[in-house]
């Protein structure tokens, strides 16, 4: 958790200044395995309130709703699928299959909703990681039968699987969905200034007394930010790094974002970070488009990041060299002397 408080406590400095021209409704939650926050600034002191209550409630639900390994909608669709059986499910969760399908699709499957045996194996589905390395025959044997959520069938709300290996685990797709349902939430309640943060993932609704909001990008390895940007009314910022869930093993990382490929965790790359223009979906993508594009690692990153129309990328790879495209490039502002960096178009 070192890096989200590092980036709450940004936050809170860069706030500082716009807390005396417009007041600033603020509250705090664990949900997701993360810490989030919700920001509401101007406006009714009460509205503001208990909008954010309303958002903590829907992030709530979600949470236990889509839980990867406490029992939910979601293990009861994997524990079917294991056993081959047919499974009827909500509304809500065969629209989220349908749409994580395609965004897998779309990043050439590196980043795949349905690995989440590959996660178990790692030990990556628990609040605590132990430090050790699954066995090598289950590896091996999770690589032969190759699960993929492209391997489920919707029909109307039932869902088959041409894989019994495949589970379902939307840890790295729930926390965009969960800043799109905020965002409707807060318009749909009035409010039109406000900031929400879920672990990294951060979106911005209008300004902060009429300035934009601005946020810290987090170096993976040094205090402090690396540059800060400011996001217009309905953008989103995501970052996929190595620094939050991982584990130590003699003197090597084994960070939680696996290569469905390999069968093992990306080790080339620190972190990835995408800002997504304003969109109906822009929370989603911030948390799914950053994925791929990190496991992709340095010889297709950039392509990969063309193909899925993503312009604003920042890569930090393991040696700590630092790529930037030149739309992000030209939106960052500096703390001190810019850091070197390779910038790509």
């Amino acid at each position: 958790m070192r890096t989200l408080l590092t980036l709450t406590a940004l936050l809170g400095a860069l706030l500082l200044g716009a807390c005396g021209r417009a007041p600033l409704q603020e509250q705090q939650a664990f949900v997701f395995g993360t810490r989030v926050e919700v920001l509401v600034a101007g406006g009714d002191a009460e509205q503001g309130r208990q909008a954010i209550a309303a958002v903590l409630r829907e992030f709530d639900r979600l949470h236990r709703h889509f839980h990867a390994w406490q029992e939910s909608e979601l293990t009861v669709l994997n524990s079917a699928i294991f056993s081959d059986r047919p499974q009827t499910v909500s509304d809500e969760l065969a629209a989220f299959i349908r749409e994580a399908q395609q965004l897998s699709a779309r990043g050439d499957h590196l980043f795949d909703p349905g690995i989440g045996r590959l996660i178990g194996l790692w030990g990556f589905q628990s609040d605590e990681f132990a430090a050790r390395l699954p066995a090598a025959n289950d590896l091996a044997a999770w690589r032969k039968a190759a699960p993929s959520i492209a391997d489920l069938q919707i029909e109307g709300n039932t869902v088959t699987s041409r894989n019994r290996r495949v589970a379902l685990d939307f840890g790295g797709y729930l926390k965009g969905v969960a800043l799109d349902r905020a965002a409707h939430l807060l318009r749909e309640q009035g409010v039109k200034n406000a900031l929400i943060n879920i672990g990294g993932n951060v979106m911005a609704l209008g300004s902060k007394g009429g300035q934009p909001w601005r946020i810290g990008i987090q170096h993976p390895r040094q205090p402090g930010p690396l540059a800060t940007v400011k996001l217009a009314d309905g953008e989103a910022i995501g970052t996929s790094g190595d620094y939050q869930r991982y584990f130590e093993l003699e003197g090597q990382r084994f960070p939680h974002l696996l290569d469905p490929r390999s069968a093992r965790p990306a080790t080339h790359t620190q972190a990835v970070t995408v800002l997504i223009p304003a969109g109906p979906k822009s929370g989603t993508l911030s948390d799914a488009l950053s994925k791929p594009i990190f496991i992709a690692g340095p010889e297709r990153w950039r392509e990969l990041a063309r193909k899925l129309e993503t312009s604003q990328v920042l890569r930090i790879d393991a040696d700590s060299n630092i790529q930037v495209t030149a739309a992000l490039h030209q939106r960052l502002e500096f703390i001190g002397k810019p850091p070197k960096m390779e910038i790509v178009p």
